[in-house]
């Protein structure tokens, strides 16, 4: 327990779970301000409690507040805790973290960053049964895991904004994640969807450890009574975990074995044997631990980055069920946001990258982090692009093409097939020139052939056509038609890639160009625009 003054929270959120939320922050003296989208909610628990109603720009504002609980919609907690981190705030969020990893990897950083305690609330991670359970699964006395598997049934609360494995295998996965000690390398999840069309009632989701174990959890809220059972089988006991159980039975351990006689396994059983707990509310144990971190600056039990590893495996999970397969975890590019693209199994994308809706990204590509790329683009096979790199809208960039640090394309650039983008201008092999990278810009529309190689450091114009094969070795003007090595310009094209006669015209459409007093060329007469 603390011993110096706790730290005034406000809790975001009072209402089916927020409100018991209220209730412990405010039992163990740091409740200092209720917050809810209903204000007539807020003044009503704030009243109950003692404080007052504030709203959720007052409270990020105020300094006197060092910290917020969030129970808040989960499609609003990664906004609100970015927001509340930013403004210094030590942070609590129920789960999940955020919807999105990438939202999730952000926020780790910025509490890393601002040196804030981010903990999320997975609450079984505080419940007494379970830190036995881990402890005693810690000091190897039930010997080697082999399975463990999970059941979270109830008879409602239906919900529409999230599916059954969003809204009940958190906890579950967290506890398994925690036991194991890993995260696992392959997930399957089935659902049935039988209230909503789009919202799965019912999921089975196992997971696959690289070390042989294997775990399955079964949440459904269309079940004929409550149900939450962990039990965990390893080579010298088993024990279960159930909460509807009183006290002295929610953790049993059964010490029983498979022995081998004549070469044929026997199976022993043996009496449960209950282990002693000291009963305890978990919420009021979460809520406590989460202060004494803000005091002491320790880690939390379920920080951030716990958090992040459980949303891994819930995206992983509602992909394999949209899939109808197998998902390995790495497919879920977790860090990435990559909703809406299409990205095949054997491609790549790190934390920290951001892929655009409708893009496509084929066999063994890899996206490196911090980099972007845009809408409606399609990288080919064996494809890298990163890290800092910035890839527009509508880019196509063929087979073989690695685009480097430094190198930014705007919108409808072509890339073809093993062109090539260097980043120093005199690379040796034994010598670290990394400070020396230099910045290459393609404007919109260009093109660059097959087989073309572009030094570092030059800008390509906007529509400019590289012949393939050519080298580039400095700046390229807007529509200009370059060739050879080193390239040259050998005369100009038009923005639908035709070139053009000593008219200026466009053959295809009709558009009209001319020279500028500097030497460049300039389209007069837009007729795309019209």
């Amino acid at each position: 327990m603390t011993t110096t003054a706790p730290p005034r929270l406000a809790v975001a959120g009072c209402g089916y779970w927020g409100k018991n939320l209220v209730r412990n922050v405010h039992a163990l003296g740091s409740l200092a301000a209720c917050c809810d989208a209903n204000p007539a909610l807020a003044r009503s628990m704030a009243e109950q409690y003692g404080v007052p109603a504030k709203d959720w720009a007052t409270i990020i504002a105020d300094p006197d507040i060092a910290g917020v609980v969030i129970a808040a919609p989960a499609a609003l907690h990664a906004r609100m805790a970015k927001e509340a981190l930013n403004a210094g705030k030590h942070v609590f969020v129920e789960k999940p973290l955020a919807l999105d990893p990438a939202d999730a990897a952000e926020l780790c950083a910025l509490a890393r960053g601002a040196r804030r305690t981010l903990m999320v609330g997975h609450l079984l991670q505080y419940h007494p049964a379970f830190l036995k359970l881990k402890a005693m699964v810690g000091a190897g006395e039930l010997g080697r895991i082999q399975y463990v598997y999970s059941n979270r049934l109830n008879f409602g609360k239906v919900r529409q904004e999230e599916n059954i494995l969003w809204s009940f295998a958190p906890h579950d996965i967290s506890m398994i994640l925690g036991l194991m000690g890993a995260e696992p390398t392959e997930i399957t999840t089935v659902g049935a969807n039988y209230l909503h069309k789009d919202i799965a009632d019912v999921t089975t989701t196992h997971l696959s450890f690289a070390g042989g174990q294997e775990a399955h959890v079964f949440v459904s809220w269309l079940h004929p009574f409550k149900e939450q059972k962990l039990v965990v089988i390893a080579d010298h006991a088993m024990a279960v975990f159930d909460d509807s159980q009183p006290w002295e039975r929610k953790l049993l351990l059964y010490p029983q074995q498979v022995s081998w006689k004549d070469g044929r396994p026997e199976a022993k059983a043996v009496d449960a044997k209950p282990v002693a707990l000291e009963s305890a509310e978990p919420l009021k144990m979460e809520c406590q631990h989460f202060i004494d971190c803000i005091l002491s600056g320790e880690t939390p039990r379920t920080d951030g980055e716990e958090g992040l590893r459980v949303l891994r495996v819930l995206h992983a999970s509602q992909r394999s069920m949209e899939l109808r397969r197998p998902v390995k975890l790495s497919e879920t590019k977790s860090g990435a946001k990559t909703a809406g693209a299409v990205i095949h199994e054997s491609a790549y994308v790190d934390d920290g990258a951001e892929v655009g809706a409708g893009t496509r990204i084929w066999h063994f590509s890899h996206v490196l982090s911090r980099t972007k790329v845009g809408k409606n683009c399609s990288l080919g096979q064996n494809v890298v692009a990163g890290p800092d790199v910035t890839i527009g809208d509508r880019c196509k960039i063929q087979n073989n093409v690695s685009i480097y640090k430094g190198v930014t394309l705007e919108d409808g650039v072509f890339c073809g097939p093993s062109m090539v983008f260097t980043n120093v201008m005199n690379p040796r092999a034994e010598i670290e020139r990394k400070d020396e990278f230099r910045n290459t810009l393609v404007k919109r529309g260009a093109s660059i052939g097959a087989n073309a190689t572009v030094v570092c450091g030059t800008t390509l114009g906007s529509y400019c056509f590289i012949a393939a094969g050519a080298v580039v070795t400095k700046d390229v003007p807007d529509f200009a038609m370059m060739a050879g090595v080193p390239a040259r310009r050998i005369g100009w094209m038009s923005r639908s890639g035709d070139k053009l006669d000593a008219s200026l015209t466009c053959p295809r459409t009709g558009e009209r160009y001319r020279v500028n007093t500097q030497g460049n060329l300039e389209l007069i007469d837009d007729r795309q625009s019209r």
